[in-house]
């Protein structure tokens, strides 16, 4: 089986590069691009940044150039359920686009019929408890921001999609750091606008960040566990 993996960094990516076999560059006109072989699959791992046209501009790339038989949209999400814990990885049963009319983007179904809910899939970094509640309150288990890109593209290519993500921010939690404002047009966070950010404030936004960074390697190696013996 062919997979393409879609993801909007990298970083996303690092605990599932530790499991491929065969690693090498794919030749994509995307940010980030890794073509090899996990648990005897063909795979390509592709980053364009985050939302969701950078995310549909990926998954065009990746199909026309791969021709997969089945897309992944991964990466990390913040979690609405209280239930879901740091690093939990969370399995889509559907992608709702918030604030926009329409029917969901139904998920395929892994063969261990594993599904966790709904995704809320937004345009924006859900950095309040308030809004995550609020997305909860539609029925939502966790919200990102590429899925709905990719899961159109896959849908206009008739393939099978899903949607794997890992928890970085747990329900009950404010992020003080302004990401919405640092993010540009093409998906790429301003580097400089958070520094700023952050020595505006440095007592509350350098903690974070740190911890965040730790959170992120975490959920990036429980994705790649999860890659590792998933069957699709």
């Amino acid at each position: 089986m062919k997979i393409l993996f879609v993801a909007a960094d990298p970083m996303e990516f690092r605990g599932m590069t530790r499991q491929l076999a065969d690693i090498r560059p794919a030749p994509l006109a995307v940010d980030w691009a890794r073509a090899g072989k996990l648990g005897g699959n063909g795979v390509l791992l592709v980053a364009n940044g985050a939302g969701w046209k950078p995310a549909a501009a990926a998954t065009d790339a990746g199909i026309e150039h791969f021709v997969p038989d089945v897309v992944v949209s991964t990466g990390y999400c913040g979690a609405l359920d209280e239930k879901l814990k740091i690093a939990d990885v969370v399995v889509a049963t559907e992608i709702w686009v918030a604030g926009l009319a329409g029917n969901p983007t139904q998920t395929a179904a892994l063969k261990e019929k594993r599904g966790d809910g709904p995704i809320c899939s937004i345009d924006h970094v859900a950095r309040t408890a308030e809004e995550k509640q609020r997305l909860r309150g539609l029925g939502g288990c966790a919200v990102e921001m590429e899925a709905a890109g990719v899961g159109e593209r896959a849908k206009a290519a008739s393939l099978p999609f899903y949607c794997v993500r890992a928890v970085t921010d747990a329900a009950h939690e404010n992020m003080t750091n302004d990401f919405d404002s640092a993010l540009r047009g093409d998906g790429h966070f301003d580097t400089m606008l958070i520094f700023k950010g952050v020595l505006r404030h440095p007592r509350a936004r350098i903690p974070e960040l740190v911890r965040l960074g730790f959170r992120c390697a975490r959920a990036s190696r429980s994705l790649g566990e999860f890659f590792a013996d998933c069957r699709f």
